[in-house]
Parts: C-alpha cells; structure tokens; sequence
C-alpha cells in the first residue's frame, strides 16, 4: 500500500471521512470546484463587501491622526500588504493542494495552528458583526453621546414609539433582513446583495465628496494637516494605533477559499482579489480625504457621528438622512458575507470531525440560530464595545491578515517560496507585532486614564 503524503495528512487528520473533506466548503464529490458557477464579477463584489464595512467610517479619523499625505499613503500601502498576504495564501494554498484557510496553516503547523487560527476569526468575526448591529441600532433608534441623546432614522421621522426603541428595530432586523440572509449555504448566493452593499458605499463616497467640492467652490473648506501634530511622547506612539485600524479595515483572508471554490474558473482569483482591492482603495483613500477635507479637526472616530447636524450647505439634514440610511443598509448586506466564514469557522473547532455543515441542515440551523442570537445580546446588552473592538483588531485581525500568512511562508514546508517571500513576511511580522503591541498598550493606557479620572 502506497505511503500517504504529507499533504494530505492535515485534512485527513480532522475527518472520519477516507476522502479529504475539509472544514469550509471545497472541492470534493459532493463539493466539486465549479457546482455553482461563480461569476468575476459576483467574486469581486463578495470580496469587496467582506473587505468594506465598519471600518470605512475610521478611515478619515486614521488619516487626520496620521495627516492627509502619511494618511493616505499607508491606505494604500496597507492594500498593497494585504494583497501580497492573500497572494501567498493562494500559492502555498495550490502547493499544498489544501482549499481551506485552516487547512493551509494545518499543513504549515499541525492541529494547533489550524485551531489558532480558527479562534482568531471566530474571535475577529464575532466582535465585527457585534460591532455592524451595534451601529444599525445608532442610526435606526439613536445612540447616548456625551450625555446627549441622539435620535436615530425611525425616531426622527416617526417620534419615540415602543416599535422605535432599539430593541425591537434590531429584532425585527434580526428576524427579517438577517435571518433570511444568513440562510444561504453558498456565498455566491449573496453576489446580488453584495453588489448593492459596494454600491451604497459608494453613495456615502460621492455624497461626501459633492458636499465638500459645493464647499470648496464657496470657501467653506480649510486646508486639512497634511503632516501628523506630534506634541509629546504619547501623540508619537499613537501613530502606530492606525496601522490595526487599516488592517482591520482591509480584513477579508477567511473568505478568500469559499469564494474560490464556488469559482467557475479558480484561475480568476488572483484577478478578482486584485480588482477588489483596487476598487475598496479607491473608495478608502476618497473617503479619508473628503471625511477629513469636510470636518477637519472635528473629525469623530467614527465619522457617521459627523452626519448628525448642518453640513454647511442646502438640504444638510436630508443629505445626513441619506448617508445614515445609506451606511445601515450597507452594514446589512456586509453582515450575511462575514457571518458565513464566521459560522463555517466556528464548525470546524466544535465539530472537527463531522461532514461539512453545508451538508448537515440541522447543525447549520442550530449554528446559525446559536450565533445570530449571541450578536443579537451583545449588540443589545454591551452596547460600548469599542474598545474591546480595539483589542481584537490589534490582535485577531493582523493574526488572520498578516501573522499567519506570513508565518506559513517562511514555513515553506513544500519549497516555493521566492526571494519576495523571504523579505515581505519579516516586514508584515514586524509591523503587525510592534503597531498591535503599541496599540493594545495604548488602549489600556488610555481606559485606566479614563477611568482614574472619574475617580479622581
């Protein structure tokens, strides 16, 4: 009997199965590469959407905290990262013949890697769509800021009712907008929604840019920072709290293999990641330097909040409406596309063993039910989460996006790497360690600041 090769033994070693059957969806008899004829164009959205959600809304923050030249700089500088990060998971992908996330790190660095990882997008997954739900409750029902209640959409324009509270807005958003499409066992299925999704982000684009070009043409725009203002040693080592912001903003590895392998043509790939990006840059670098061309210094963390009073310009209030509305139904159609990978994830470290969940409809209801009423709760009861989303971005995203690709390349356990994947690796491993430990550093300094000045 022939010796079983090594490639084979990480996925082997997770399945009852004699076949190779992994934990997301691949290719197999009963998955076969090609079964549902993904399109270039539904990929490129799908990816698209995974990449732009939250995160678009920092963006002009990071750029005024970095100033508009540096700013904009690293938005593209950490696209070109990302976009070496995904080309090295694809290669050592086909190398190892594996065509799951976890499978790649498995054949790199055994069981354990392969739950490390799992973890690190359960982990990032999770605080993301806790995050999305978070903030279409702000813009359905309204938000607490500094002691000042702000009214969201439906109680702007219909009053405070029982039927506009948060609660029962993000119930009914849950059950009706959510559930429906969480139900979907293919990401292909969602290119339609991820296409409006790309689309309403670019409404938030133009809007944003219209307002500041009409200012502009008026004299009502100040020249922004162009350099970053460091004052002291804390505002130095603020800086490198942007680079887990941007990585966080580009995040969509988990994704990479379900899109591929419901792919027509699995040779598209590099093609469609590298339109995407172009496409999620284009958006990025207009929205960090209109957001911040338009409020300047009064730039919020998240500059949604900036949509909430006069714009400076006719129809300011209709123009906020528009944006708000907008930015909620996008966070919608993002939601079903992250919480695909997070589910399929969340299998494979509860049920290593078992058929893939596609096939098995009564875990995948009880996962999907289990996960979305988790989000459900905390986006309801843990209503400020920003600085935990903080935490995880500074350390599950950079692990998923850089730490991890870039380990399995220099691991090399199959011998193809290049010149490149002996230098890129060691560039992403330093920046991703030394800005997320700055960072969390950071965080904690700044929360037990706070918190020593409400007790002083």
């Amino acid at each position: 009997m022939p010796m079983q090769s090594s490639v084979d033994r990480p996925e082997r070693k997770y399945r009852k199965s004699p076949k190779v059957v992994p934990l997301l969806p691949q290719k197999h008899d009963d998955f076969e590469a090609g079964k549902y004829g993904a399109s270039f164009s539904g990929a490129v959205f799908n990816l698209s959407t995974t990449v732009v959600g939250a995160g678009i809304m920092a963006l002009p923050a990071t750029v005024k905290q970095l100033g508009l030249i540096p700013g904009l700089i690293m938005i593209v500088f950490v696209a070109w990262l990302t976009e070496s990060s995904i080309d090295m998971i694809i290669r050592f992908s086909r190398a190892c013949k594996s065509t799951t996330y976890s499978g790649l790190v498995a054949d790199a660095f055994g069981g354990a890697g392969r739950t490390l990882l799992q973890v690190c997008v359960v982990v990032n997954n999770l605080g993301v769509l806790v995050v999305y739900m978070i903030i279409i409750g702000d813009v359905l029902s309204g938000t607490w800021l500094n002691g000042k209640h702000h009214l969201g959409l439906a109680q702007e324009w219909f009053g405070q009712h029982w039927w506009t509270t948060r609660f029962t807005l993000l119930l009914i958003t849950t059950l009706f907008v959510f559930a429906p499409l969480i139900s979907f066992k293919s990401v292909d299925s969602l290119k339609y929604t991820s296409a409006l999704s790309v689309g309403l982000a670019v409404v938030f684009v133009a809007i944003t840019a219209g307002v500041v070009i009409v200012k502009f043409i008026y004299g009502g725009i100040a020249v922004p920072r162009l350099l970053p203002e460091i004052n002291d040693q804390t505002s130095f080592w603020k800086l490198f709290t942007s680079f887990p912001v941007l990585v966080t903003a580009y995040i969509c590895h988990h994704n990479i293999h379900p899109i591929e392998n419901e792919l027509k043509d699995t040779s598209q790939m590099k093609s469609i990641v590298r339109t995407s990006l172009s496409l999620c840059s284009i958006v990025y670098v207009a929205t960090g330097a209109f957001g911040l061309l338009l409020f300047g210094d009064h730039t919020l963390d998240d500059v949604l909040a900036n949509f909430d009073g006069d714009l400076g310009i006719p129809y300011s209030l209709l123009l906020d409406d528009v944006v708000r509305l907008s930015y909620g139904i996008h966070l919608m159609l993002v939601f079903p596309v992250v919480f695909f990978s997070l589910r399929l994830n969340l299998d494979g470290l509860l049920f290593p063993y078992a058929i893939p969940i596609a096939f098995d409809n009564r875990r995948f209801f009880l996962a999907s039910v289990a996960l979305i009423g988790f989000i459900f709760v905390g986006a309801n009861f843990v209503p400020s989460i920003w600085d935990a989303f903080q935490f995880t971005g500074a350390t599950a995203a950079v692990s998923v996006g850089f730490i991890f690709p870039a380990a399995v390349a220099l691991r090399d356990t199959h011998g193809i790497a290049t010149k490149n994947d002996r230098i890129v690796p060691w560039l992403m491993i330093f920046l991703a360690v030394s800005s997320s430990t700055v960072a969390v550093f950071s965080d904690m300094y700044s929360i037990f600041s706070v918190d020593k000045d409400i007790g002083g």
